[in-house]
């Protein structure tokens, strides 16, 4: 474990000009103590990696310095047996850069693990399609593509959740997808960068002038940090339900399946229904899937949700009413 630990210290500094002894612990989940020890380590082993103090110091290789380790463990074989073409890379248009990436990797690997390589292809395969085209459209990544990988500004119309329009300039600094939506990750010269959805953008052009973009800025660290505080500031919309045991796997189906833990601990009345508060984030959310599920819910609260869903059934009904030219008479008793 310790060699893996090594082995993935050394690469770090390889493949990253400079590294606090902070970041590379959070990289290997290790405390920084460790960090030390295993510097000591490869520096004892010949590797030449130093440190410099300083706001702007860090952990460094030896400027040309360069490991001749070309081997892979079963487990990195297998994970690369698994690497697919995923929609991310399609919507890029980096589909056969990712195959012949692979193909000029797989050439490069010494002849007795090519054998477990196929191996593992032949064993495990990866499709990141769908079966439905629930993707959504982003009419304009190529542009900020090109501006993202060319530290390009540009002038971006955005528009929010509410559908209101507004115009800004912008710093982009990465796309970001997350489970088939893309998000464009940008500045506008405030402390903190923001995050907007890429089905939202309806319109992006490239702008002549180029930004500088900040040398303490880390995509992964930015993105987690903004997804837990998104989680946390998130709208809410909650709504009270008595749900029959139907309906219970009806908004199953409809809701994350991180919430069917709360549907399965709701008490039991003797009839077998159960009643719930579920956030629905917002009132539009809650009454389109509502509608969706149909029957074999009652809204308790809040009472205009269940208000506008009750003028809905009775408009439906009121529409779909027989006429009494052509209702078939009940038989005489």
């Amino acid at each position: 474990m310790r060699a893996d630990r090594l082995v993935q210290l050394t690469l770090l500094l390889q493949t990253r000009p400079k590294m606090t002894a902070g970041e590379l612990a959070r990289e290997l989940q290790v405390s920084e103590r460790t960090i030390h020890r295993d510097l000591d380590s490869l520096s004892g082993a010949g590797v030449p990696v130093y440190a410099t103090r300083g706001a702007a110091g860090g952990v460094a290789l030896l400027e040309g310095w360069r490991t001749q380790l070309t081997g892979f463990t079963r487990a990195e074989l297998h994970a690369l047996a698994a690497v697919a073409a995923p929609g991310a890379l399609e919507d890029l248009g980096l589909t056969s850069a990712m195959r012949s990436g692979l193909m000029k990797l797989a050439a490069a690997l010494p002849a007795l693990q090519k054998p477990a390589l196929e191996y593992a292809r032949q064993r495990l395969h990866v499709d990141a399609s769908s079966w439905f085209p629930e993707r959504e459209p982003v009419p304009h990544l190529a542009t900020l593509r090109d501006a993202v990988w060319q530290d390009r500004r540009v002038s971006l119309t955005y528009r929010d959740f509410e559908g209101t329009p507004s115009r800004k300039v912008v710093d982009p600094y990465a796309l970001v997808i997350k489970a088939d939506r893309w998000y464009l990750v940008a500045s506008t010269g405030e402390a903190e960068p923001r995050v907007y959805r890429g089905s939202r953008v309806d319109g992006a052009r490239l702008r002549p002038e180029t930004f500088t973009r900040p040398e303490r800025f880390d995509l992964p660290s930015f993105w987690k940090r903004w997804c837990a505080r998104f989680a946390e500031k998130r709208a809410q919309f909650e709504v009270t339900l008595r749900l029959t045991p139907e309906g219970r796997e009806a908004i199953r189906k409809v809701r994350p399946p991180a919430e069917g833990a709360r549907l399965d601990a709701a008490p039991r009345a003797p009839d077998g229904s159960t009643t719930v508060v579920v956030d629905f984030e917002r009132e539009s959310i809650a009454f389109a899937q509502l509608c969706d599920v149909a029957t074999g819910f009652e809204v308790l609260a809040p009472a205009p949700l269940r208000a506008k869903l009750l003028r809905l059934a009775t408009g439906i009904l009121d529409a779909h009413e027989t006429p009494a030219s052509m209702r078939i008479p009940e038989p005489k008793q």
